[in-house]
């Protein structure tokens, strides 16, 4: 078989089928950036190899990916959480023009090249963890000139870097100063998404469904226009209450339904009907002192995809660290680590509608790998403040 590259004396974690779809002897191959073998190396074909890696019994994973982000922003928030640890409550502070508000202003002013200098280094510190997939959300421009500028900031990260970016409109994040609720969605639906769309800047369409964002009605507004211009979506809901916004993201086969705290039975079954996924962030629920636990028996119970991700965003979950948000989501929700593990690779490729080229080590995937100087894959998900990562491949080379 002809190939680029082949890594041997390896344990494999291939994240296909049940479990971890371990593999003690285990052997990958790739070519063109794609993976033409994985498996156990008793059952390889002979290889005509460019290059041969010895990992001298390291595990391999495939590449982690972080698949709920709004990693693109100005400024920070730093003094709003100083403030909140001195008793001022989120409403003083929003009526203060912090919040969403202040990040809103720090993105306007923002020029393209700054949002990218400052995305740069949380970024940075996610591929140093093992990812090669994140997504990136817009949101904090609240107008077409600032959501555009997000969306190519965020598009503009690939090219700086070796990983691959998903990008999400999230124009619906929330109502701009001195604005009417109806009128906003008008201008999201009728103006900001057909530009966006037809600039091919946005791979799916999300909004914020809650008391503090937009009502199940104007989100509908925003994922029927997403469908007329073929754009999958997906939602954050039921993080503070219960709209339904799980149910209704499942209506329109949502990729994902994110934090779902609130969700209910009802929105649980046509989430498992739809195949959308439920994605978690721990990270969050730590942030913000959240009580409120995600249904995870009822995630189980319906075999509906978990999956994990950092949510990273300067309010309410100022994280970089997708190792931490296994050990936070084992902790907090009781994950184990097989669901951990999956919620980071197969089914965070799933929340994004990539589960055809990521989340697995299989022949016809991209070549994502993330290698490790562990002794078991328990290690990724039980320590804090460790990493121990030894190379990440991303498209079948070392990066």
């Amino acid at each position: 078989m002809r190939c680029d590259r082949v890594w041997h004396h390896a344990r494999l974690a291939t994240m296909a089928g049940d479990g971890l779809g371990e593999v003690e002897h285990g052997v990958i191959a790739s070519h063109n950036g794609r993976i033409r073998y994985a498996g156990p190396a008793a059952d390889a074909p002979t290889f005509d190899a460019t290059e041969r890696i010895d990992c001298a019994g390291r595990w391999i994973t495939p590449g982690l990916i972080d698949c709920h982000t709004h990693l693109v922003y100005g400024g920070d928030r730093a003094h709003e959480f100083e403030l909140r640890l001195e008793g001022a409550s989120y409403e003083e502070i929003a009526r203060a023009g912090g919040g969403i508000v202040s990040t809103m202003q720090a993105t306007r002013a923002a020029t393209k090249a700054e949002l990218l200098a400052s995305a740069l280094p949380r970024l940075d510190a996610l591929l140093a963890e093992g990812v090669t997939t994140v997504e990136i959300k817009s949101g904090y421009g609240l107008d077409l000139a600032n959501e555009t500028k997000q969306l190519r900031t965020a598009r503009a990260l690939a090219d700086e870097r070796a990983v691959r970016v998903e990008t999400s409109f999230l124009g619906a994040h929330a109502l701009p100063p001195g604005r009417d609720a109806d009128d906003y969605i008008r201008e999201v639906v009728d103006e900001m998404l057909p530009a966006i769309a037809d600039a091919e800047l946005a791979d799916a369409v999300d909004a914020f469904c809650e008391g503090i964002g937009f009502t199940a009605e104007q989100t509908e507004r925003v994922f029927a226009a997403a469908a007329a211009h073929g754009l999958p979506v997906k939602l954050h809901a039921d993080q503070l209450s219960d709209l339904g916004g799980s149910g209704l993201a499942a209506r329109f086969h949502a990729l994902s339904a994110d934090h779902i705290e609130y969700a209910s039975d009802a929105s649980l079954d046509a989430m498992a009907d739809a195949g959308t996924v439920a994605t978690l962030l721990p990270g969050a629920f730590y942030f913000v002192r959240e009580t409120k636990l995600p249904p995870i028996e009822g995630l189980r119970a319906r075999h509906i995809g978990i999956a994990l991700a950092t949510d990273c965003n300067p309010g309410t979950a100022p994280m970089t660290s997708i190792l931490l948000v296994m050990n936070m989501a084992a902790t907090l929700f009781r994950l184990t680590v097989p669901e951990c593990l999956t919620g980071v690779t197969r089914n965070a490729a799933a929340a994004l509608g990539l589960a055809d080229q990521i989340g697995t080590l299989e022949p016809g995937k991209a070549c994502d790998l993330a290698i490790w100087d562990i002794e078991r894959p328990a290690e990724l998900v039980y320590r804090i403040g460790f990493n121990p990562l030894h190379q990440r491949i991303f498209n079948g080379a070392p990066t």
